[in-house]
């Protein structure tokens, strides 16, 4: 029978897939013997038969009545007593931290009656009450679907007929008035009576916490952060202790290290008299966590131990969450905390240095995003610009774009087409959208615990938090700077949330330092690189000592091979000679194109040939020594010659001037000609080179002369040429015979010894699915993933992004676009169908992959999985692909499979 509740002293920190992430370390933390208020934990399955019958699964709730009925054993008291009662907390718990996304219940087990038992348990009315109208409000909210503008509004009435802003000045009057207008608003909202039997709210409680695993924030999180949709979440159940007992109770939350810069020392967030919600929704600023040590002496020290305790533990930055009741310390929460891309290469090679974690271990605690965010531009000189604040640097970046005051906006206008800033007193979970939506995120309340601070972080997205100096006015939609400065929505703004700064207007951006030391213009050893570019060259240096893959680059000019080259490529994997036919070139394939001889045709494939040799010599050189992939003409004619709805007008206006162009007309008959109803599958690629008569024996003429000219000059050209969009062997014989016969002649022209690899782009299902016929005539394949995506799922991607991919995404068919990481299950299985058969069928066969897919971590994992020999990309994601492929083969030393995330 299956068990769907364990008592925290039952878990551990590797039950995270059962227990979700917040169980498993509340289990833990019971276990190391730190004071954790007791409690236990309903699991993830529960959830997932829950989700999947849409009620809770059979023996779940007798499981938690014995739990309960233990834990109310242990504390001496009954849930909801209304003499000395047991509250309980509801809280949401994944495997993967969804900070915010999902819902929470404090105070569970209150009710008319046991509010008045809390309170003489307490001593303290106000705080009984307080405690009343935080259930009300987050039970409505949460549990009734109830719109917590309702609650806000009267909260904040309640406030202004006090003449005050500040909660703490509500008296226990006040708040036990507020309660009936809390319970009067669930009334009116719901339809219904709060409910005031206690099992009955911690069932209900219980189902909307498993519910909103479902809910669009929850479903747009997970799919920015590619967490799977069928994990579900735990529940977790834990007694409650109050930070909202006094001055001398609180609420905070700490980090081990700083997660925004990796340095050691003492980092958080605490607010006195407060419960642990009110910290991280920014809603009342907090003080610092250093302050807690004049505020509480001994929780502080006590603090402080138990951090050490827990870094040495996990061997890592540990996000914790703790209250203080009348001045004893409890722990509700810790984890693996969420950081940004500089502190995860800071603390990586930190935590080396305190001998907690090997090179390997290091090289698997960052990832190629935060290696490419790290290499994004940052401002260059503000001096002058309107400086018109600073708030805390919550997430380092820099962002430009117009202020929007709600997330509707910011999402209208970024798809139109416009850089945003978000700008709020404080961001909530519903402003998720908004926030992805954004270049970056600003708002006037909250510190670096606050939700928009550990959301953006989460993200890469650029955030400053806590500009208290700037009054941010939502519903007047504008923002109001020191000397009274105003800023409208839509004026433009620049947040840098490397030093907290905010200016008015646009920044100019610079090159990061990580882009100058992958440049080779700043070296590691010099005083001018600072910590983070020293860490990022050691993580570098030993991904590049650990990997199996090599990395190379797609490069279509000498400029780009360079570029490639400094940053780390090993060779070109995908050099397009389409791209050298394009701007003052055109005119020589128009002419191919009209050609009605063959000594037309000869000409102008003639005259082509010394432009693609020379742009060979130059990619050769700078790729000297190492190998060079040139795929020969792959794209349909007709792309070269102008667009037939316009040369049609132009065609049109100069007849009825009575001025034809015997060109145009001549150029206009071609279009038609060429012209096909899908011509990505169409006369491209191989099939040129079949029906044109000496095209791609050209192009190989172009590239033999090339290489023979840079061996006469003492270079080392390794030139391998790819035939592309082959779907059967006899297309690549009869194309690999001229090719080869063509280098035969250029060898004895020049009395140099030519050797070039001949291979193919695998880019259909049919030649993936009959890999052993062609790997006997191909010396490599080098798999081309975007056309191979298109042609197995049957996608125009021009056409499909736009037409429905995003309808794709909401509705959880897609969890991210096959485009833009590889699909294992479809277009990955014939990826490693086409590597097995066509190693069996010649052993030692050269395998690449020169798709986009190339540069993006999670697809870098697959194809070292599937044994290809280097992966290709653009050469500003060469260091990521070098990073992940050293990651991916750490993990596979470690045993514990290969992971992007």
């Amino acid at each position: 029978m299956t068990t769907y509740v364990y008592d925290f002293a039952d878990g551990n920190r590797n039950q995270k897939d059962l227990l979700g992430g917040k169980g498993a370390n509340l289990a833990e933390m019971t276990n190391l013997g730190l004071p954790v208020p007791p409690g236990f934990t309903i699991t993830t399955e529960a959830c997932r038969a829950f989700l999947d019958s849409g009620d809770l699964p059979e023996g779940m709730a007798e499981e938690v009545t014995a739990h309960l009925r233990s834990l109310e054993v242990a504390m001496g008291r009954e849930l909801g007593d209304a003499d000395d009662p047991l509250l309980v907390s509801v809280r949401s718990g994944a495997k993967f931290s969804m900070p915010g996304m999902m819902e929470t219940v404090l105070n569970v087990g209150l009710n008319d009656r046991s509010v008045e038992g809390l309170a003489r348990q307490g001593g303290d009315d106000r705080f009984a009450w307080d405690s009343y109208r935080r259930l009300l409000q987050m039970f409505g909210k949460t549990v009734l679907d109830i719109e917590g503008e309702h609650f806000e509004d009267a909260l904040h009435a309640a406030k202004e007929a006090k003449g005050t802003q500040n909660d703490l000045d509500l008296d226990a009057d006040d708040l036990r008035g507020l309660v009936e207008t809390f319970k009067g608003i669930i009334r009116d909202q719901s339809g219904r009576e709060f409910p005031q039997e206690p099992r009955e709210q911690l069932d209900l409680a219980v189902r909307a916490v498993f519910e909103s695993w479902n809910a669009p924030r929850a479903i747009l999180y997970r799919r920015q952060e590619r967490i799977p949709a069928d994990l579900g979440t735990a529940v977790n159940i834990c007694s409650m202790v109050f930070g909202n007992l006094g001055m001398d109770s609180g609420t905070g939350v700490a980090f081990t290290r700083d997660p925004a810069s990796g340095h050691q020392g003492v980092y958080g967030d605490y607010l006195q008299n407060a419960q642990g919600e009110d910290v991280v929704a920014g809603i009342r600023n907090t003080v610092p966590l250093a302050d807690l040590e004049q505020i509480d002496k001994p929780a502080y020290d006590q603090l402080m131990e138990i951090m050490a305790t827990l870094e040495g533990h996990y061997r890592d930055l540990c996000d914790i969450e703790f209250t203080i009741e009348r001045n004893k310390l409890w722990m509700l929460q810790t984890r693996v905390g969420k950081r940004t891309a500089g502190a995860a290469f800071r603390i990586a090679t930190q935590l080396v240095d305190q001998g907690l974690i090997d090179m390997d271990e290091a090289l698997n605690r960052v990832t190629g995003a935060q290696l490419a965010q790290l290499m994004f531009p940052r401002f260059g000189d503000t001096s002058s610009l309107k400086k018109l604040g600073r708030g805390m640097n919550a997430s380092p970046g820099a962002a430009v774009g117009k202020a929007v005051f709600d997330s509707y906006t910011a999402v209208k206008w970024s798809r139109s087409g416009e850089n945003v800033i978000l700008v709020r007193r404080e961001t909530n979970p519903d402003d998720l959208d908004g926030m992805i939506a954004a270049q970056g995120i600003l708002t006037s309340r909250g510190g670096k615990t606050s939700h928009a601070a550990v959301v953006a972080r989460g993200m890469g997205k650029t955030c400053v938090c806590g500009a208290e100096e700037l009054d941010v006015d939502t519903k007047r939609r504008r923002m109001t700077a020191p000397g009274g400065v105003v800023v409208e929505e839509g004026d433009v703004i620049s947040i840098d949330g490397t030093s907290g700064e905010v200016f008015l207007g646009e920044v100019d951006v610079v090159d990061s330092p990580v882009v100058e030391y992958f440049e080779g213009s700043l070296d590691p050893g010099s005083a001018d690189a600072d910590e983070l570019v020293q860490a990022v060259h050691r993580v570098m240096e030993h991904a590049d000592g650990v990997r199996r893959m090599n990395v190379r680059a797609n490069a279509d000019s000498g400029d780009d091979a360079a570029r490639a080259r400094r940053f780390g490529a090993e060779g070109i994997g995908l050099c397009r000679t389409e791209h050298m036919f394009l701007g003052d070139r055109r005119q020589h394939v128009e002419r191919l194109i009209l050609s009605d001889t063959d000594s037309e045709r000869d000409a102008a494939l003639e005259a082509l040939r010394p432009l693609q040799r020379g742009d060979f010599e130059e990619i050769f050189e700078q790729m000297d020594g190492l190998p060079v992939t040139v795929r020969l003409l792959d794209p349909p004619l007709h792309e070269f010659l102008p667009d037939i709805t316009e040369l049609s007008v132009r065609v049109a206006l100069a007849e009825s001037r009575g001025d034809k162009n015997e060109n145009d007309l001549r150029v206009l008959q071609a279009v038609h000609r060429l012209h096909e109803q899908n011509p990505m599958l169409g006369l491209r690629g191989v099939r040129l080179g079949v029906v044109i008569p000496g095209l791609f024996t050209m192009q190989v003429r172009a590239i033999a002369e090339a290489a023979a000219a840079r061996k006469q000059a003492g270079g080392d050209p390794r030139v391998e040429i790819m035939i592309p969009l082959v779907g059967t062997v006899q297309e690549l014989e009869l194309v690999r015979d001229e090719g080869l016969q063509v280098l035969a002649e250029v060898a004895e022209e020049t009395g140099v010894d030519l050797h070039a690899l001949i291979g193919t782009m695998i880019e259909l299902p049919r030649a993936a699915l009959t890999a052993g016929q062609i790997a006997e005539s191909a010396e490599f394949f080098s798999f081309g993933t975007n056309d191979l995506t298109q042609t197995t799922w049957g996608f125009s991607r021009d056409d499909v992004e736009a037409a429905f991919f995003s309808a794709y995404l909401d509705k959880g068919i897609f969890g991210v676009s096959p485009f833009e990481s590889i699909d294992r299950d479809g277009v990955g299985r014939l990826v490693r169908i086409a590597a097995e058969e066509g190693r069996r069928a010649r052993p030692g066969l050269k395998l690449g992959v020169c798709g986009e897919h190339g540069g993006d971590p999670d697809s870098v994992h697959f194809f070292h999985e599937v044994g290809l020999d280097y992966v290709s990309c653009s050469p500003f994601r060469v260091p990521v692909a070098r990073l992940e492929s050293g990651r991916a083969a750490a993990a596979e030393k470690a045993g514990h499979g290969s992971d992007s995330r």
